[in-house]
């Protein structure tokens, strides 16, 4: 009894460890908590991993006993700083990756201010990308426009993108080419303004159509005029367009082949409108499918071309990439035959330079070549999905990097503003390449900004309207005319899908059709709906013949109708100008 009225006991527990890893997982005080994201880390994760070249081997160099024994770790040592000086020079080193099309992308576009960048696929289908709506994990077009939609018969009838192209100086419209005769004018918003006019094609003489008769290959701005753009289509012809005026172009330019079996046409491949920067007058230079490169004077007249070459390129090539110098005077091609080669338009004679080059004009024949913003460099794609940086003086690589390593780099852009290089490749990629150090915006402020908080059961693609291509991160400015969904009905009211039976048609006379009864009483003559005409007249046959009210103050007086007797066969027998006219 002493022990259990005694209160110097003990109970003893089990050790259940430390709590460290519970507190930690527990919150530490209630409300929103923000986390901030590491800005740091995020631009290094888009750091591009690129396999390096195996190293050169060293040269054995006979050395003296009074030289350096180190010279030649010094001379290794230099050119490995080299080829690190070379690769900083270019923004190159991080990288932006867009899947967003199904097919190849066939063309880049971005506006002057690098804030809209669109890609034109094979698909048909127009992306557009906003960079100040796109963060680290949503990186996805928020609009989608497939500019024949309304005129398509069925979904296989699209027409895959040659060219998209903004205009140099607002950037509030951009230039539309794709595989059919007619280019259109679309708003930034893909909103079409001006579809040109399609030309006769029973017509011979090409300077009286008013339009295309065949497939347009590509396009491009005129570089001081806003309201002026060029197209080549593959009735060798030029045509220079207003796009105020859509009935008719401006001026057309017929081009004339002399080569041989292809009576005086050919299909113009490539077209490029430039000027200098300091101001001179324009050049608008092209190429055609015979090998030819021409060039006019950029404002005209385009009577006959101010210099002309034949076989420039081999004939039945596909000359794709062509692009002019900031002064205005280097002319630099890339043709079908596996060559690039340089040109001088005031000794426009022969080639500068020509270097090998594999072309993927015969699979994409909108590959293409660009000169850097300030013509320092030049930047095309190969077959093998590297990108090369070329000298513009004598064209070797400055620097060759894999970007879609065995699958063809298509197109390639640089924007002067962002200092980005973008590409579009075969396997329907779109890389932004940049620079932390040289480039602003762009694919820069994308990785610079937080990814965007989801909620663990947030599916992306429930957020995206997949009819009118509008996504849950799409800047909507008021007043702009945003992306129609597409009803299950056509036009004429039927169903799209023909397993459906059609649903009848409820019109306003039938949500409040009237009683029969009441129509009968109330609405005069209604019973005439339902009866036969002809007996409803025979009804007053009798009556006229007994009491006409018409005829009967004649009807006593009323003349009798007498007719010439005369047998049948003398009627045969006599001739025509005898018988007795009735």
């Amino acid at each position: 009894m002493a022990d259990s009225d005694s209160d110097d006991y003990w109970v003893a527990e089990p050790d259940s460890g430390s709590n460290e890893a519970m507190r930690s997982f527990m919150p530490a005080s209630f409300g929103k908590t923000s986390k901030e994201a590491n800005i740091a880390a995020q631009i290094e994760q888009s750091r591009r991993q690129v396999e390096k070249p195996p190293p050169k081997p060293k040269k054995q160099l006979k050395v003296s006993p009074d030289s350096d024994s180190n010279s030649d770790s010094h001379d290794d040592s230099d050119s490995d700083s080299d080829d690190g000086d070379e690769a900083a020079r270019f923004p190159v080193s991080h990288e932006v990756v867009l899947t967003t099309h199904d097919r190849a992308v066939t063309s880049i576009a971005l506006d002057p201010a690098g804030a809209r960048m669109l890609s034109g696929s094979l698909d048909g289908t127009i992306k557009f990308h906003d960079f100040a709506s796109m963060t680290p994990t949503t990186l996805r077009a928020f609009k989608t426009v497939d500019p024949w939609e309304s005129k398509k018969a069925a979904a296989s009838d699209s027409h895959p993108i040659q060219h998209i192209e903004f205009s140099r100086h607002t950037g509030g419209v951009f230039l539309c080419v794709t595989a059919h005769p007619q280019a259109k004018i679309m708003s930034r918003d893909g909103e079409t303004l001006t579809e040109f006019v399609k030309g006769d094609m029973y017509l011979r003489d090409m300077n009286n159509t008013k339009g295309h008769v065949g497939e347009i290959a590509t396009g491009t701005w005129h570089p001081t005029d806003q309201n002026l753009c060029v197209t080549a289509g593959s009735d060798s012809t030029l045509r220079i367009w207003d796009i105020n005026n859509k009935r008719s172009q401006k001026e057309v330019i017929a081009f004339k082949s002399k080569a041989p079996g292809c009576a005086g046409r050919t299909r113009m491949t490539a077209v490029a409108w430039g000027a200098p920067a300091s101001g001179g007058n324009p050049v608008l230079v092209a190429a055609a499918l015979d090998g030819s490169l021409v060039v006019y004077g950029g404002n005209g007249p385009f009577t006959r071309p101010s210099g002309e070459i034949r076989e420039a390129h081999k004939p039945d090539t596909w000359t794709g990439g062509i692009d002019i110098s900031a002064d205005g005077r280097m002319v630099v091609t890339r043709g079908g035959d596996g060559l690039i080669k340089l040109w001088d338009t005031r000794k426009f004679k022969e080639p500068l330079v020509k270097v090998e080059h594999p072309s993927t004009s015969d699979r994409y024949p909108m590959s293409n070549i660009k000169y850097s913003p300030n013509s320092s460099s030049l930047v095309t794609g190969s077959l093998s999905g590297h990108l090369h940086i070329l000298n513009p003086g004598n064209l070797r690589p400055e620097h060759v990097t894999p970007i879609t390593p065995g699958v063809p780099l298509i197109v390639v852009d640089w924007h002067p503003k962002l200092n980005q290089i973008i590409t579009g490749s075969a396997n329907a990629e779109t890389h932004v390449l940049f620079s932390p150090t040289l480039s602003t915006r762009g694919g820069l402020e994308v990785m610079s900004r937080a990814p965007k908080v989801r909620h663990i059961d947030d599916d992306p693609a429930a957020t995206m309207d997949q009819s009118g291509g509008l996504s849950a991160d799409a800047i909507i400015v008021p007043g702009a005319q945003q992306g129609t969904k597409r009803s299950g009905l056509t036009a004429s009211g039927k169903s799209r899908d023909p397993r459906r039976p059609q649903v009848q048609t409820i019109t306003p006379f039938m949500r409040s059709e009237p009683d029969a009864k009441h129509i009968e009483e109330n609405i005069p003559l209604s019973r005439m709906l339902h009866e036969d005409p002809r007996e409803a007249l025979l009804k007053y046959a009798d009556v006229a013949k007994k009491d006409p009210m018409f005829t009967n103050a004649w009807s006593k007086t009323q003349p009798e109708t007498q007719y010439a007797e005369g047998s049948d066969e003398e009627s045969e027998e006599a001739p025509d100008k005898k018988r007795i006219k009735r």
